[in-house]
């Protein structure tokens, strides 16, 4: 079995080394002193079902052309982002700095506490909740998950948890088709599913 990737963070900027960095202007300033204490598993997909292209990028950098696709119609003016993708392939894209706040939860709360942006990561794979997730996004996962809470104290405590999760009723991903036991090694007991 081939090694999880290892992933290494500079704390002083928040970037990953060695990942395509496509910074969005969707996001801004976490609360004084607020590191991320908890991550976010979210599922994307654009066209809904459809993998590969231009279009998260475009989406998360706020030009996503309204009449590229039907479905681009409604969404194209959100303001919305994610600190990281994990494209199907495994590889890894960079939207925001760790110590800033991505745009990625919404209405959210997670143990009564509300606007999860504020002290979490937002990680997206390229997906949906029916179609299984790929072996190399869960490496991928597993190595980003290890790399954060070896750089920000407050995740080694391993709380990762979906979308679904923190927005119950109004989220649902990263679905059913998320294999939570693969990355049982890096949460802690008791999160989520």
């Amino acid at each position: 079995m081939v090694a999880d990737p290892e992933f290494h963070i500079d704390a002083a900027t928040g970037l990953l080394r060695a990942v395509r960095q496509v910074l969005s202007p969707h996001r801004d300033a976490r609360p004084a002193g607020q590191l991320p204490e908890l991550v976010v598993v979210h599922g994307i997909s654009l066209p809904p079902g459809e993998f590969g292209g231009p279009w998260i990028d475009r989406l998360f950098c706020g030009d996503l052309p309204a009449d590229a696709h039907p479905f681009f119609e409604g969404i194209a003016g959100l303001r919305v982002s994610a600190h990281l993708l994990v494209r199907r392939d495994g590889a890894v894209v960079q939207f925001v700095p760790f110590h800033e706040r991505a745009w990625h939860a919404g209405v959210s709360s997670w143990r009564g506490r509300p606007v999860c942006n504020d002290f979490s990561v937002g990680i997206e794979l390229e997906g949906t909740d029916e179609t299984p997730y790929e072996h190399a996004q869960y490496a991928a996962l597993r190595g980003l998950l290890r790399a954060l809470q070896a750089t920000y104290p407050a995740l080694a405590a391993g709380h990762v948890v979906g979308h679904s999760d923190i927005a119950p009723g109004r989220k649902t991903d990263p679905g059913p088709s998320f294999e939570w036991a693969r990355i049982a090694s890096c949460r802690a007991p008791g999160d989520g599913v």
